[in-house]
């Protein structure tokens, strides 16, 4: 019986911790389409309007926002691909001086803010002419410490005797890491890209910093402008606005979320 009720009650507290996380989720669907008034008075008789997102539309260049955003994220996650894959492969399979301690020094990246680097990667980019450019929000994400640990543990999970097949058949060191590697930690890489995508889809501080016009700016930039109080506060159209920013995300997920989850199952028992 005791059983029974702690079971009752985990359900319990994780259908209220679900209703807490999603509630802000919830208002903002619900005040996109109201007017304001209606929006903060809960007024379930109110008419639903689209005119929010018309607003929103004729506010701003969100479609160079949205391009600014996809391209960074592809342009980040295909250099981390590269980067982790290298890295993790040589951690995991090689053998040189200093690995050991090497692989220590990159786990310790873990431990520092992206924050405390922000004044260092502002003086690099501006050395390297990287200011207001895609490439100098996303370079300093690039070689992710993160990344190279996941991709360190799966390459160390693939059996020993598919790489010396593939030795014997004539594969040289990149061929053994292309057509042995690469494949078996295909689920670490979905996962990884989950994470790596929505991180730096809502990434703010930085992209803030590093970015002076709208040919840079990420979405999560352009709607902290729109939003911005010199400009007026409508709680429904920037609610409208927070559902144009963030719904390419929750539609990739709601699609593919059964990929997702055992894309996390597969790489968590690796």
């Amino acid at each position: 019986m005791s059983t029974s009720i702690l079971h009752r009650f985990e359900a319990a507290l994780a259908l209220l911790l679900a209703v807490m996380w999603i509630s802000p989720l919830l208002f903002a669907l619900w005040a996109a389409f109201h007017a304001a008034t209606d929006a903060m008075n809960f007024n379930l008789s109110a008419a639903w309007t689209l005119e929010n997102f018309r607003t929103v539309w004729a506010g701003a260049p969100w479609l160079q926002y949205a391009f600014n955003t996809v391209l960074l994220v592809t342009s980040v996650l295909i250099g981390q691909f590269i980067l982790t894959t290298l890295a993790g492969f040589a951690f995991a399979q090689t053998q040189f001086r200093g690995r050991d301690t090497l692989f220590i020094l990159v786990l310790m990246q873990l431990f520092i803010l992206p924050e405390v680097l922000i004044v260092e990667n502002y003086a690099v980019a501006a050395q390297l002419g990287l200011l207001d450019s895609i490439l100098g929000i996303g370079a300093p994400y690039m070689a992710s410490a993160f990344g190279i640990f996941l991709m360190r543990q799966a390459f160390k999970s693939v059996p020993k005797e598919l790489d010396e097949a593939a030795r014997v058949e004539g594969c040289g060191l990149l061929g053994v890491l292309w057509r042995v590697y690469v494949p078996a930690a295909r689920p670490t890489y979905l996962a990884y890209a989950l994470v790596s995508v929505s991180t730096h889809w809502n990434n703010f501080l930085w992209p803030l910093i590093v970015t002076n016009t709208v040919d840079t700016r990420p979405l999560t930039v352009g709607l902290s402008i729109f939003g911005a109080p010199e400009n007026g506060v409508d709680i429904s159209v920037i609610s409208a606005a927070t559902i144009l920013s963030i719904a390419p995300l929750v539609v990739l997920f709601l699609v593919f979320q059964r990929k997702f989850v055992q894309a996390f199952l597969t790489a968590g028992i690796k």
